[in-house]
């Protein structure tokens, strides 16, 4: 549709450009987190106008300030019935960046109106950024100050200059449409919007997906880590007076097990960050009786598995960019020293915790949890790998044979065994600390086949061998060997796995225990 400037003119001076509101939604939960401002022009003779007819005429023609003035100023008076903590987003124009007075027109615009600055999220695009960035920093420090977050729209579209996202003090990174609706399709699109994923994780910014219209998308969104969408999905755009509506609506239903990915759309290991490759193992791992995450370094769930999510008591979405202390604040002040130490490099294993029943039998609930620092290719911290065993039912076991004789107690599962976890290949993906010794765990790496390492030199052939001849035959493995222990003595160790099978018959994965022996244990095996 062609309109010319007169008409914008027009429309302006008869108030008749009006916002509507999209919601921005939690893709971990469906609540609604805020809304987005979008400019509606209600011609009588055409009806509704979009944007992109009119807005650039009216940054063309000096209009773009009347524009902002106009829309924001109705849609913060609307916007005056969200409840605290919802905000309330509008785009701001590369032209009114070059504005120094920008900051003081919207305090202004929004001052009368009553509506909060600190729930105000001013998206600036990134095409804004290439004209001058010491008058755009300038501008975005007194928006700052005055309370507003930042968002830096369309990523990825325009002039990505990594620089000017460092130098600037953004809040939220939105990944623009076009990734989004052809994520599912391109792999060119998946690693795009897996990278500006894991960009925004690596700089504590918060992801917010436009133009999400399938439950596809949204579901491969949360998988990558995305918080927040806003799309059709969840609602077309909305004039003012169905805001109400839009506040009462309960949240969008999420499915309480996050499905695994298909074959056609999952991203593989070399596409993905470090802090996701466990997520994107997660189909695999919840084949495994062990309880296995991933946090960040702000100690939020960037993966969990299902097993571990169950004996959380909460859904696999429910853990998804939440916080240990957010789902589980009865643990975490137990929990809590152990993940300080993880993230100052130090692995840690054998570390038992229960909490209080839950009904269903009257008794404390009981695990064994391991603590794996990730390392990146500095040897930095990037998060934590977190790895639980149930021994609920081992220490029940242990209490009812108490009073029985040491030969009774033998039959037990022994409860200091700790799990580990390699590829077809041999390649450890977990594996528990006392393989190596701690103090060394930030110079030598356990991942891949670093562990062999630690053993000592006479039994490594011995050792090798075996692990060859399991790998290549499927046979299970029960090898025994010493580690060098810190006080610089070898210590017997004895390392029991058996494969899992895909549907083709081949090795997709081990799954094991490794537990320290003594050397009468040890005779009785020879």
């Amino acid at each position: 549709m062609h309109v010319d400037i007169s008409e914008v003119r027009c429309a302006l001076q008869d108030e008749r450009v009006l916002p509507f509101f999209q919601p921005l939604v939690d893709l971990r939960n469906g609540q609604l987190v805020g809304v987005e401002i979008l400019a509606r022009w209600q011609s009588a003779e055409f009806g509704p106008i979009l944007p992109g007819n009119f807005i650039s005429l009216a940054q063309e023609n000096g209009l773009i300030d009347s524009l902002m003035s106009q829309v924001l100023g109705k849609a913060a008076i609307s916007a005056s019935i969200l409840p605290a903590p919802l905000v309330l987003a509008t785009n701001i124009s590369p032209i009114q960046l070059r504005d120094l007075s920008l900051p003081n027109q919207i305090l202004h615009i929004v001052e009368r109106s009553g509506f909060p600055l600190d729930r105000l999220t001013i998206e600036i695009t990134e095409s804004a950024l290439i004209d001058n960035l010491d008058r755009t920093q300038t501008i975005a420090r007194e928006l700052k100050a005055m309370g507003c977050k930042l968002a830096l729209d369309d990523f990825g579209t325009g002039y990505s200059s990594l620089g000017h996202l460092q130098a600037l003090p953004f809040d939220q990174l939105k990944i623009d449409k076009s990734f989004v609706q052809s994520m599912t399709k391109t792999r060119e699109s998946r690693k795009i919007v897996a990278a500006i994923i894991g960009l925004g994780h690596s700089m504590g910014l918060t992801t917010v997906a436009e133009g999400v219209e399938t439950e596809e998308q949204a579901n491969m969104l949360l998988w990558l880590g995305c918080v927040q969408g806003q799309g059709w999905l969840y609602a077309r755009p909305l004039p003012a007076d169905r805001l109400p509506e839009l506040i009462a609506a309960p949240p969008r239903p999420v499915s309480p097990e996050l499905s695994t990915p298909g074959d056609g759309w999952a991203v593989s290991s070399l596409e993905a960050l470090p802090t996701q490759r466990l997520a994107q193992l997660k189909a695999i791992y919840d084949g495994a009786p062990v309880g296995l995450c991933f946090l960040d370094r702000n100690l939020r769930y960037v993966s969990i598995n299902q097993k571990l999510a169950e004996m959380n008591g909460a859904s696999v979405a429910a853990h998804i960019g939440r916080t240990v202390k957010e789902v589980i604040p009865e643990s975490f002040p137990i929990l809590e020293p152990y993940l300080v130490r993880a993230l100052r490099g130090e692995a840690i294993s054998d570390v038992e915790v229960s909490r209080p029943a839950n009904g269903f039998d009257g008794k404390d609930w009981t695990a064994m949890l391991s603590y794996q620092p990730a390392l990146d290719e500095a040897d930095e911290v990037i998060g934590i790998s977190i790895a639980v065993v149930d021994t609920t039912n081992q220490n029940r076991t242990r209490e009812e044979l108490n009073e029985s004789d040491a030969r009774q107690q033998q039959l037990i599962e022994p409860d200091d065994q700790v799990p580990w976890i390699m590829d077809a290949d041999g390649n450890s993906l977990h594996i528990s600390s006392r393989w190596v010794p701690a103090a060394e765990l930030s110079r030598k790496k356990v991942r891949n086949l670093g562990w062999l390492e630690a053993l000592h030199p006479d039994d490594l052939e011995t050792t090798m061998k075996t692990m060859k001849n399991a790998l290549r035959t499927g046979k299970s493995i029960d090898i025994e060997y010493r580690v060098m222990s810190l006080d610089g003595g070898w210590r017997w160790m004895r390392s029991r796995g058996s494969p899992r099978f895909g549907k083709s018959g081949e090795i997709v994965r081990w799954y094991g225990s490794v537990e320290d022996i003594n050397e009468s244990e040890r005779s009785n095996s020879l």
